[in-house]
């Protein structure tokens, strides 16, 4: 596959609006859009937003767009809830009006925009404008084909791919570095080579949605091209990254991809309050520099960068994506954090905002069974190489 119809990118998008914060279920919701508010400032205060033209609107996904992963009958019930014309019996047949996803007001063209946000970064990659592009707002990755779940709505992370198959008939690898098993784009592709799903996760037998275990690995033409990496409660830097760096590499080499979509949920980080790993922000940013040059490696540079979970809105979510954001674009992060960001939001915090832009490597307080977890996952790791991987070079030969 060629570099795009534009010719060759030069650097690197971030796609954002103000229209994000319109994704917003009650103030009482652990998805809280501040979060981007908080990370939009932090990247701008430490002086990674320079170039002209770098920043990119979000605009609202078609319907056509929609139904590339939803059905036509779930996107009607999603604008009939947003209206308030949806029964309460209808909607939760839909996944919609529950705990986890309220219904608002205007909530389809809120999750359209999100969506829109994807497809805005990904158009930007494949037409050669840019060699990476960010949508610091997607990720969602839990909503179903015919059923909002986990926070989402829509599944920006699902559309994307699938529109990269059908409008550039590219060979999509899709990661997903949420704690969440990322089950809704899985789901979509679990029986179609074309995209191949690789999750690194909390394992599901502690952590919603309770699926990505090592055995979901696709069905019929699709058998092999879902990789699930289910990592135990309280997985640390040391373990996540041995797995990732052993597996990542493996796969882009017998899959081959043209473009990756990466998800960089930080909710794995020991301050979330959602979920049970021990990672640093150190796994974000390696993971981050993994991917990024293994893009490089193998499809020309095209990467695609979603946002994700992430529920510490204060302490987490804006370094770690100020992270991501300086790895992609390839720019220094300083070691602390600005002293004007700090000025700016200390005063809205409940609790005191870290000083510096990386976890000391004292920052997470050790775990008991540190020597069981890491034995843990490294068994995982090897079952993993030993029965998913040769299924990717079977069906490759």
């Amino acid at each position: 596959m060629g570099k795009g119809e534009g010719g060759m990118g030069c650097h690197t998008a971030l796609v954002y609006g103000d229209q994000y914060h319109e994704y917003r279920f009650n103030d009482e919701h652990p998805f809280n859009p501040l979060r981007l508010r908080l990370a939009m400032d932090l990247i701008a205060d430490c002086g990674l937003l320079d170039a002209e033209g770098q920043l990119l609107p979000p605009r609202q996904a078609t319907e056509a767009e929609l139904v590339l992963g939803h059905s036509p009958e779930y996107v009607a019930a999603v604008r009939a809830a947003s209206a308030g014309a949806l029964p309460a019996g209808e909607a939760a047949r839909f996944g919609l009006g529950t705990e986890d996803v309220p219904i608002f007001p205007q909530m389809h063209e809120a999750a359209a925009t999100l969506v829109g946000g994807s497809l805005v970064a990904a158009e930007a990659v494949m037409t050669g404008r840019f060699d990476h592009a960010f949508n610091i707002g997607g990720g969602l990755h839990h909503a179903m084909r015919s059923r909002a779940a986990g926070f989402c709505v829509y599944d920006d992370a699902a559309i994307v791919c699938r529109w990269l198959v059908e409008r550039y008939g590219a060979r999509v690898l899709y990661i997903d570095n949420d704690a969440h098993h990322g089950d809704g784009v899985q789901e979509l592709f679990y029986d179609t080579p074309e995209v191949l799903t690789l999750s690194f996760h909390e394992t599901g037998r502690y952590l919603f949605p309770g699926t990505g275990a090592v055995h979901e690995r696709g069905r019929g033409a699709g058998r092999g091209y879902a990789i699930n990496v289910p990592l135990d409660a309280f997985t640390d830097d040391a373990s996540w990254l041995v797995g990732y760096e052993r597996i990542v590499p493996a796969v882009v080499r017998a899959f081959r991809p043209d473009v990756i979509v990466l998800q960089n949920g930080c909710d794995g980080h020991f301050l979330d309050p959602l979920t049970h790993l021990h990672a640093t922000t150190r796994t974000f940013e390696r993971a981050l520099a993994l991917t990024h040059n293994l893009a490089h490696e193998s499809c020309d540079g095209r990467l695609i960068a979603l946002g994700g979970g992430g529920y510490d809105i204060w302490c987490v979510v804006p370094r770690a994506w100020t992270l991501v954001w300086a790895g992609l674009s390839g720019q220094r992060v300083p070691d602390a954090v600005p002293q004007a960001w700090l000025d700016r939001w200390q005063p809205h915090a409940p609790y005191d905002l870290p000083g510096l832009m990386r976890d000391a490597p004292d920052a997470c307080p050790p775990i008991p069974r540190v020597c069981e977890v890491a034995a843990n996952n490294a068994a995982t790791f090897e079952q993993i190489m030993t029965t998913s991987l040769p299924l990717i070079g079977a069906r490759e030969r």
